[in-house]
């Protein structure tokens, strides 16, 4: 079954945002994590915060573009539940990390946070059905 059928197949809850809500809302939060990571690594690069406060900026990265392989490709809603709470935890831990640095940059993932922090409980509801 291919990616997109898959997807539309399993249950969802009714809440669930409809499919073309996805590409507009990843879009613009691309765009805020685009501004607010390059700034934090060209912080690092110009060495004016330390490896440990860029470490989970690239970790999110990392799992944030895990997830449409794991969820699609693999079609693993257990693992892409994991993963999720991970890019949801290392948001977290990102924010945290730069606030005492540049403030703006953890203020600018607000939206980011509310999106994942909708797409976590998504995923695991998603999981749950249809376990």
């Amino acid at each position: 079954m291919d990616q997109m059928n898959w997807y539309s197949e399993i249950i969802r809850p009714t809440w669930a945002p409809p499919s073309w809500l996805f590409s507009p809302v990843w879009t613009f939060l691309y765009i805020l994590i685009a501004i607010s990571f390059s700034k934090v690594f060209w912080m690092y690069y110009k060495k004016e915060i330390p490896f440990k406060i860029a470490l989970p900026f690239i970790l999110n990265l990392l799992f944030n573009f895990l997830f449409t392989p794991i969820q699609f490709g693999l079609q693993n809603n257990l693992l892409a539940l994991v993963d999720v709470i991970l890019v949801l935890v290392t948001l977290i831990w990102a924010m945290k990390s730069i606030y005492p640095y540049k403030k703006w940059i953890c203020y600018i993932q607000i939206p980011y946070l509310l999106w994942v922090s909708f797409a976590t409980f998504l995923q695991a509801t998603i999981t749950y059905l249809n376990f």
